[in-house]
């Protein structure tokens, strides 16, 4: 038997998603099978092509729903998790009970590891660290900016890995590992350190650019690093660097979009008025209410660049 999960790719808890409903699904319903796994990521067109599903048994965990008819499973919890209101009625008559959404969960790991545990007794004690750190890492839970961005913790480092590593396979061996290790053991698998290094040395020259191109205006950190080939970047670095302020407009671009990034800080003293991923839907994108995205097609630099200064006037506001 073939199970083919589809996981929200470059993310920790994309990645311990699939790592936990693997285990599940292999103790509880398909002992012996074989898993296969895709990662995906938001685009402009987004699309569910029939050859995604070529299992005997398909799961999509944390990441946006789709109505193929081979779809078997379905875990999220993010607040835009459909691209249409035809997909959301579609979710809304579906008899499984194996297409579950919840965005009161900080992430979809915990969820994952909740619903199984009350629905069918399954528990793998072997895992609450990668559940409790997944929770921690989709939650923004760190105790600071700087424990977020000097990254001492094996799933900080891990993090690093599996966000800025190119392709897919490197996080799918980690996805693979996490199944059965702890994280300090996957970090220092020779592969995987000499890429955290590697990656590391990246993420020092990302601090100092958003340093230079940074500013902050009225509470509101704004940057655009389309002009210096940054694809992605720790998301806390700002509130590092501008420790004061409440949220994060910026812009990049990368091989397949161009993308507006809007964030909250964790650490901010005085409450948040505003909900990111309902602001983020009104230009097609969408996430949680404390951070949100927008995908735009390769090359749409400057309506990015226009959906960017809307958003961060009306943060500032």
């Amino acid at each position: 038997m073939k199970v083919r999960v589809l996981y929200h790719d470059h993310c920790f808890d994309g990645a311990a998603s699939a790592a936990y409903i693997s285990r599940f699904l292999q103790s509880r319903f398909y002992p012996g099978a074989e898993f296969f796994y895709t990662g995906l990521a938001h685009r402009a067109d987004q699309l569910f092509e029939d050859s995604l599903f070529d299992g005997d048994v398909n799961a999509i965990v944390d990441f946006k729903y789709a109505t193929h008819p081979n779809l078997t499973w379905y875990f999220d919890h993010h607040q835009s998790a459909f691209l249409s209101p035809e997909d959301a009625e579609h979710f809304r008559h579906d008899t499984s009970g194996r297409k579950l959404l919840d965005p009161s969960f900080r992430s979809c790991t915990k969820f994952i590891s909740t619903v199984v545990r009350q629905q069918y007794g399954f528990e793998a004690p072997d895992l609450e660290e990668l559940v409790t750190w997944a929770d921690i890492v989709d939650g923004a839970l760190y105790e600071s900016a700087e424990a977020a961005v000097e990254m001492k913790a094996p799933a900080m480092k891990l993090t690093l890995v599996i966000e800025g590593s190119r392709g897919s396979r490197l996080v799918q061996k980690i996805i693979v590992a996490m199944q059965s290790q702890c994280l300090e053991q996957i970090v220092a698998d020779p592969e995987i350190r000499a890429t955290y290094d590697q990656l590391h040395k990246t993420h020092l020259r990302n601090i100092d650019v958003i340093r230079k191109v940074g500013s902050c205006e009225g509470g509101v950190i704004y940057f655009d690093l389309v002009d210096y080939g940054i694809e992605g970047y720790n998301k806390f670095i700002p509130y590092y660097l501008f420790p004061d302020s409440a949220y994060t407009v910026s812009v990049s671009t990368s091989s397949f979009r161009t993308k507006v990034s809007v964030g909250s800080n964790p650490w901010v003293r005085e409450p948040l008025r505003h909900n990111l991923a309902t602001i983020c839907e009104r230009y097609g994108g969408g996430g949680h209410p404390k951070v949100g995205a927008i995908s735009f097609p390769i090359g749409a630099v400057e309506e990015a660049r226009q959906a960017a200064a809307e958003i961060r006037e009306e943060l500032k506001s």
